[in-house]
């Protein structure tokens, strides 16, 4: 089976909830030379496992172009036969179990389970039989799409255009393969802030409508192949609402998908298209229109909600209980002001719409789901009165971090718990609507958080455009199937197995990196977060230039890759990696010229200060001509509309930065700023023979004419990377130290520029403490006025009380983080070195005082409890440092700058009585709290949106001196 850009589903990348037996007997062709064979499904069987089998037959024919007949008989004579058909539902397959030729143990009566197995003289007349069989509808369904996927079908064939290798024959293990069921009952996506998804159905699917039922045919197919069940499907203004077309019900019961709707939407009424009309038709008695105001007009509303249950009775629904006001805004109470009143109001109307739901649909009412979402979770909390067999959703906090949890008596209830959580969002403090930025890794840690809490009956994300969320719906979908599947240290083997089914294993490991690199960088700051001065570009190397040289170098991974993949994968590889990478590097790019040039204004640079701004406007310029490439030319044209950072009707990304341009003068004159200094020279260049550093000086032009200018050090070991030259814009010289060539000890050095009649002096502070103190070094040691540590990097973990901090690769802006587990732990409040679970680094201190120490904590959040970490020096006692644990929804406050930086820094002082080695020890108060970074200023430390670079450290960072940043051409 193995073929370039296929890799099976073969029993060692099977999730845990699956299991295949060895059986020793030779597989089951499903084609061979030019002939498939033939599959049948009894006609006593679902439709919806009718309508899956029809795919399968399209599967068999793209991988091989041979199609089998679908049968609904069973045929007289037939040397091999595939068999799909459900428990219970399916005469031939019941037969088989009752014979026990089908073991169906750990399937039989479970939710959405199923097994494929090869049958031997299964019906008279047939030698051989591949039987997919399942406990239920869905279950048989999943069996068929695993079938699909294990001959190299991709669940993103057509939303990603991945090819399908062309074999004349292809087989599938004998088995049996169980597939058990799944860790969440129901998983689904939300598919909102729609307009670019809207904007290209309407071109390319339905000229004459905005998404319908075409467009969700594709949808559908979509979530059952990645084992998803559960829609909220499009609901804003400028999308047609679900129910305008009859089909699109109907349609998703033939698929077996049920239809749910968002927080907004009670009783899958849409209110921003429904209400109106409904209002306009029920007039009040004086002629007024009714208001979406339960205390105003109950009468009215409770009809509205009847009609559509009345309507849908017959279909597999979510029924989505409570009020909020029309279109996703507050619940309007003009009789209920007070919370206790509102809260009231809305235990009527919950008895309301139960009564409502039984008396239209009766039994069959089910799921139904309460969403404190926003202003209803601060009701939900005063005392809102939610029925025992209701599913609670919770929410998250729109960006990734859970709000509150269930505690011990909602986990007891018979309707469970669900969560409603984020991987696009729309709204405050800034939207994320672009492309896939989430960290899997984060991701993996909240989802991990929400099962431990017993939340497992329905997970609903948001996926904004359903396009560009590729690889994060992939492992939200894997993680909802198996939540044990993957652990703490292979979140990036999730990648590596995903990407290789896309493109073939001998690619995968690389894409795989490339992806955890692109998510770190985003986990720094979301690209459509990126704003004018950011990131400093004068401190520690130029830390914007620095992370655009990383983003640099990621692109040209990219590139050379896509070089070497066949040309039936390139449109897969620029929608699902290149364009991705590209257009996050172009957004950064653009902001980082932009802020170089407002700062050669402020140094007054000449023609420099046009040059960055050329080079700002190119990188924007870039950026629309590879979404354009995108929309117009990927694929034939098919996705035309589907990616766009600045939709008109909702907040975008970062558009085009100003910039500022100077009138030509015909002047030259000589302009000196090193790092760490806005303008001039006052900061002195810092040298540590622990971190080897090297530093930056800009030479500028102030005019436009041509200047000559020359560099000299004061000591024979300070290298430069030029001495000298004609320039017209700037040049970056890059300072060094020879440390074989410098004594031990503290040393101050210049560097002379001269040029146009001036001199201009660049001060050096340079220490050697000599190859035997390095050498000698046990932990982290000061320089430059800082420790900076990856959190990591441990000297020592010591568990206690049941709880321990594990590390979880690939989260936060580091190459992991740390976290306190398990998310269950009881709260230590006191006695720490005793009771809690403990980091701890060794650090070496080359100063005394008492001072600053950062921790740089992941956000999480917990509404009805805290957000505590504590850290201590030696054994001095420990100050507990509490962070945000409200999500307040605002701008500019604490929660929303914590989801803006994707960090919280929760600062203490710690008192370093003599120089030397010490030991700082972090402490767990509260569980699931993940530590990044920590950074402790001794004074030296300039005020930066990143943690400085990892101090020197014998064994995690022996090298730290960092290269260059940027100074390059928009790539």
């Amino acid at each position: 089976m193995a073929a370039v850009g296929v890799a099976p589903l073969l029993p060692a990348v099977l999730p845990a909830t699956a299991e295949a037996a060895p059986s020793g007997r030779p597989d089951f062709p499903l084609a061979r030379d030019g002939a498939a064979v033939e599959v049948f499904v009894d006609a006593a069987d679902d439709p919806a496992v009718l309508r899956a089998a029809g795919d399968l037959q399209a599967d068999v024919e793209r991988v091989t172009g041979s199609r089998p007949h679908l049968r609904r008989t069973v045929p007289e004579k037939a040397a091999q036969l595939v068999v799909v058909g459900t428990l219970g539902a399916s005469p031939v397959v019941d037969r088989l179990v009752a014979d026990r030729r089908l073991d169906v143990s750990g399937v039989k009566g479970r939710w959405e389970a199923s097994v494929t197995q090869v049958v031997d003289r299964p019906l008279p007349g047939v030698d051989r039989a591949l039987v997919i069989a399942g406990s239920d509808r869905r279950g048989t369904i999943y069996g068929v799409y695993d079938t699909s996927e294990r001959i190299g079908v991709s669940p993103w064939y057509w939303w990603a255009d991945v090819p399908v290798v062309h074999r004349d024959s292809v087989t599938v293990p004998a088995g049996p393969l169980k597939r058990y069921e799944p860790s969440v009952r129901y998983r689904g996506v939300f598919i909102n802030d729609e307009q670019n998804l809207t904007t290209w159905s309407h071109r390319t699917q339905e000229p004459d409508k905005n998404i319908g039922p075409r467009t969700y045919e594709r949808v559908f197919e979509l979530l059952l192949r990645l084992k998803a069940n559960y829609l909220w499907p499009a609901m804003h203004p400028y999308s047609d609402f679900f129910n305008k077309y009859r089909e699109n019900p109907e349609l998703a019961d033939r698929y077996g998908i049920v239809v749910g709707s968002s927080h907004p939407e009670a009783l899958l009424r849409n209110g921003v298209h429904e209400w109106e009309p409904w209002a306009q038709e029920h007039p009040n008695a004086d002629g007024s229109l009714p208001v979406y105001d339960y205390t105003v007009n109950p009468s009215v509303i409770s009809d509205y909600w009847r009609a559509r249950a009345r309507q849908n009775a017959a279909y597999e629904s979510s029924w989505t209980l409570g009020m909020r006001g029309l279109h996703d805004t507050a619940l309007e109470t003009k009789y209920a002001t007070t919370v206790a009143e509102k809260v009231a109001v809305m235990n009527d109307i919950v008895t309301d719409q139960r009564r409502i739901l039984t008396e239209e649909v009766g039994t069959g009412a089910e799921p139904q789901i309460f969403i404190p979402y926003k202003e209803v979770l601060e009701l939900y909390n005063a005392g809102v009165e939610v029925p025992e067999d209701v599913t609670l959703i919770w929410p998250d906090d729109n960006h990734g971090n859970m709000r509150q949890l269930p505690n011990e008596a909602e986990r007891a209830r018979s309707g469970g718990n669900g969560i409603y959580y984020h991987l696009s969002y729309w709204g405050r403090p800034r939207s994320y609507l672009w492309l896939d930025t989430t960290q899997l890794a984060k991701l993996w840690q909240e989802l991990r958080r929400v099962h431990e809490h017993g939340v497992d009956r329905m997970w609903i994300f948001n996926v904004g455009d359903l396009k560009s969320i590729e690889t994060g719906l992939s492992f939200a979908m894997d993680m909802a199937w198996d939540v044990d599947r993957w652990g703490a240290d292979d979140v990036e083997d999730f990648l590596a197995e995903w990407y290789g089914r896309q493109f073939g294993r001998r690619h995968a490991p690389e894409i795989a990196a490339i992806r955890t690199e692109y998510y770190r960088l985003a986990a720094e700051r979301r690209p459509e977060f990126i704003d004018r001065q950011m990131f400093s570009v004068v401190h520690h190397g130029d830390e914007a230039g620095r992370r655009l040289a990383v983003y640099d170098r990621l692109l040209e991974r990219v590139r050379v890759l896509g070089a070497k993949l066949p040309e039936a994968y390139r449109d897969t590889y620029f929608e699902l990696v290149e364009y991705p990478v590209h257009g996050a590097y172009l957004m950064n790019l653009k902001y980082y010229w932009a802020d170089r040039n407002a700062l050669a204004v402020r140094q007054g640079r000449g023609a420099g200060t046009n040059r960055f701004a050329d080079l700002a406007e190119a990188a924007h310029a870039a950026e629309a001509a590879i979404t354009l490439r995108y929309n117009t030319e990927v694929a034939g044209g098919k996705w035309d509309g589907i990616v766009n950072p600045y939709p008109s009707q909702i907040p975008k990304a970062p558009g085009r930065p100003a910039v500022t341009r100077i009138a030509r003068t015909e002047t030259s004159g000589l302009g000196v700023a090193c790092e760490g200094n806005e303008t001039g020279t006052a900061r002195p260049l810092s040298f540590s023979s622990f971190t080897r550093d090297r530093r930056f000086v800009d030479v500028f032009n102030t005019g436009f004419l041509t200047v000559d200018w020359t560099a000299e050090a004061s000591r024979p070991w300070v290298r430069l990377s030029a001495s000298g030259g004609s320039l017209t814009e700037q040049v970056r010289v890059w300072v060094e130290v020879d440390w074989t060539r410098v004594p031990e000890g503290t040393y101050e050095a210049t560097v002379t520029v001269a040029g146009a009649g001036q001199r201009i002096e660049v001060p050096l502070r340079v220490v050697n403490a000599g190859e035997r103190a390095r050498d000698r070094a046990r932990g982290f040691v000061e320089a430059h006025g800082y420790v900076s540590i990856d959190a990591v990097h441990t000297e020592l973990r010591v568990a206690r009380g049941g709880a321990r901090w594990r590390t979880v690769r690939g989260l936060g802006r580091r190459t992991g983080a740390v976290e306190a587990v398990p998310s269950t732990a009881v709260p230590v409040t006191g006695d720490f070195a005793g009771r809690a679970p403990e980091l701890r680094y060794r650090v070496r201190f080359t100063s005394a005082g008492s001072f600053p120490v950062t921790v740089f904590r992941l956000p999480s959040l917990d509404e009805r409890g805290l957000r505590r970490v504590a850290v201590a020096l030696d054994d001095q006692p420990a100050t507990v440092l509490s962070g945000q644990a409200i999500a307040t929804g605002n701008r500019g406050d604490a929660w929303a700058r914590n989801v803006e930086e994707g960090v919280e820094k929760l600062t203490a002082t710690v008192t370093v009585a003599a120089p030397g080695e010490h030991v700082l020890r972090v402490f767990m108060v509260d569980a699931a709290i993940a530590v990044d970074q920590i950074v402790v200023d001794t004074g030296g430390l300039p005020t930066t949106y990143l943690a400085p670079p990892e101090s020197f450290h014998p064994r995690f960072n022996p090298d730290p001196g960092y290269a260059p940043g940027l100074d390059a051409p928009v790539r």
